[in-house]
């Protein structure tokens, strides 16, 4: 995890957008007011947040990035309470201010952790005259990573293919957050974070995930987009590029007490960690993780590196050994967020002996997290014969995880573990015997994806048909 905490350090975001001054006004209810069928709430605390495009820099800088934000605000108090706790909180910001305009403010009364009614104080229409940003964009561009457009749909970003179109001729990364059923508006870009019910609104309902990903990869190719990332709530995230590649991730939320500010908390996350050098892949990790987190909070809020670690650390240390594939996918991909090298083998285990206690611990030398898939009791009859395995899957499974160089095991079904390998896709996949690389099952994945394949060779008169051989002789 120290990697990546060090990595976001050098990283520089540059956010433009609708800024908005998230306003909370707490109390407590009990009574109905005589006026009206509404509850009364005795005020008792107010709080004030930078909201929207601010929000997303906040999440930046929460995670150690640098962030400079571009916007326009009002000449009022609302525009100085933003610029001082932004600036509070490291945010570089370059605000057009305008006497005509108020700045963007949203309302929100809450009683027990429940919104009870939300006021906007806003005028779009007058946020569009006010001009300046596209200046103030080129000076600021050179010096940044990734470019984040935070569209609110208040106006500053009327003209949202001016900042693309500089944004690619620089050779600049684009991420939107994008709001609307235009989607035309954002071609060009990079990546758009799009919740499911944005999506649905451009593209049409998608009864299935394959149909998801199907009408994803047409809007990709339609707009030229880089990629989209569809946010579904309970249901995760599914990341989809243009060129085909599919990635579903669960959601992670324990509890959900306020899905306010999740969107800003996705795109801050993806844009710094693609900034601090993480591929769009493990960005999109970090990002469903932080997002995971800033749901149990009230408002909109931003993630720490410390709330990040505990979370990724949830799937690192597990007592047991033996997981569920599902589990083992995301036990994979924390460790590969800090920085882990995953190392894999297969076989049948059926009686441990010398010769696999010295491969196991070869294998694991080889990089810092060792998985070994294991043959189920059927495929090892299929196998071997019908009078193995000597051993049942339970206790084959118990024996290995019990061995100090093992971090995790698994079983499959299969005669090979050629899908479970394309599910995991290790780092380095690792055979024991005289075998050529291009012969072991799930090579061709893993040396597609950047990864190496390694064969080392078994102790000699060490193994368990030799052993079950011994055993038979004693007994004739």
């Amino acid at each position: 995890m120290n990697q990546i905490v060090q990595s976001f350090e050098a990283a520089h975001v540059l956010i433009v957008g609708d800024v908005i001054l998230d306003r909370y006004w707490y109390g407590s209810t009990g009574r109905i007011s005589p006026e009206a069928p509404v509850p009364v709430v005795h005020v008792k605390n107010t709080e004030d947040r930078p909201g929207g495009a601010g929000n997303v820099a906040l999440n930046v800088t929460s995670l150690g990035a640098a962030a400079t934000l571009i916007g326009v605000t009002g000449s009022d108090s609302e525009a100085n309470t933003l610029q001082q706790q932004l600036l509070a909180r490291q945010v570089h910001c370059v605000f057009t201010e305008c006497k005509d305009i108020k700045t963007v403010t949203k309302l929100r009364v809450l009683s027990q952790q429940q919104q009870l009614i939300r006021l906007d104080f806003e005028d779009p229409a007058s946020m569009q005259q006010a001009g300046g940003l596209i200046a103030d964009f080129k000076a600021q561009l050179q010096t940044a990573d990734v470019v984040v457009l935070s569209d609110y749909a208040k106006g500053a970003l009327h003209d949202a293919q001016a900042f693309i179109s500089l944004a690619r001729a620089a050779d600049k990364p684009v991420l939107v957050d994008p709001k609307g059923s235009d989607f035309s508006r954002y071609r060009g870009a990079s990546l758009i974070t799009p919740n499911l019910k944005e999506f649905e609104a451009v593209v049409g309902p998608s009864e299935t995930d394959e149909e998801l990903a199907s009408k994803a990869i047409a809007l990709c190719q339609s707009l030229e987009l880089g990629a989209l990332l569809v946010t579904r709530s309970e249901r995760g995230m599914t990341l989809v590029e243009r060129d085909g590649s599919i990635t579903h991730l669960p959601a992670k939320a324990r509890e959900v007490f306020d899905v306010t500010g999740a969107g800003d908390t996705v795109i801050g996350t993806l844009a710094a960690s693609l900034a601090a050098g993480h591929s769009l892949v493990h960005a999109t990790a970090l990002a469903n993780t932080a997002a995971g987190i800033v749901v149990g909070h009230v408002g909109a809020a931003s993630v720490t590196v410390q709330e990040l670690e505990a979370a990724l650390h949830e799937f690192v240390v597990d007592s047991t050994k033996s997981l569920s594939e599902d589990e083992l996918v995301k036990a994979v991909e924390a460790a590969r967020l800090r920085g882990e090298t995953i190392v894999m083998t297969n076989g049948c285990f059926d009686i441990l002996h010398a010769g696999h206690v010295q491969y196991l611990d070869e294998a694991r030398s080889l990089g810092d997290r060792l998985i070994i898939a294991v043959n189920d009791d059927a495929s090892v009859s299929r196998l071997k014969g019908p009078q193995r395995p000597v051993n049942t899957l339970q206790n084959r499974c118990r024996v290995l995880a019990a061995l100090s160089s093992v971090d995790w095991v698994i079983p499959f079904s299969e005669d090979t573990p050629q899908r479970i390998i394309e599910r995991l896709i290790p780092d380095v996949l690792v055979k024991g015997g005289d075998y050529l690389p291009e012969q072991i099952a799930g090579a061709d994945c893993v040396i597609e994806h950047g990864g190496s394949v390694r064969v080392l060779p078994f102790r000699d008169n060490c193994s368990t048909s030799s052993i079950i051989a011994a055993i038979q002789l004693q007994e004739s």
